[in-house]
């Protein structure tokens, strides 16, 4: 399995929400915290508050917090809501791709069965079990949008 960048940044921000889950975060901070563009990590955000994972809050004092406690959001529900729009192999499109091995393929069998079983242990870790917290003696401040 090869889950996107898109989907990593993600998880980063889900982790670190996690770490302080009353806290709320601006998108520079944690992209800077994680050394990531801040521009992408805006469009992730944005669809973390569309998929219902985050809340977000423009203006000052603004910011995003989770939406739910984290031991309510499993890194299942984060995948599927961020990668179900991709394919994991050409013969899992919906519309089927141009596989030529098909219908004799036995591989889509096998495949399919890995990708659910990545699934359901994904669906077995919650965010509170992968919280990422402050690094010891930095300064909390409040998020600024």
């Amino acid at each position: 399995m090869n889950l996107t960048l898109f989907t990593d940044f993600a998880l980063r921000a889900l982790m670190r929400l996690a770490g302080e889950p009353t806290r709320s975060f601006a998108t520079n901070e944690i992209a800077a915290e994680f050394g990531i563009s801040r521009n992408h990590l805006a469009k992730v955000v944005r669809d973390l508050a569309e998929a219902g994972f985050i809340s977000t809050q423009r203006g000052a004092g603004g910011g995003f917090t989770l939406a739910r406690p984290p031991q309510a959001i499993t890194l299942g529900q984060v995948v599927r809501a961020l990668e179900d729009r991709r394919a994991l192999v050409e013969c899992f499109r919906d519309d089927g791709g141009n596989c030529v091995l098909l219908p004799r393929c036995r591989l889509r069998a096998r495949l399919a069965a890995a990708r659910e079983a990545f699934m359901r242990e994904l669906d077995g870790t919650t965010l509170a079990e992968c919280a990422y917290p402050a690094r010891a003696g930095r300064k909390q401040t409040p998020a600024v949008a």
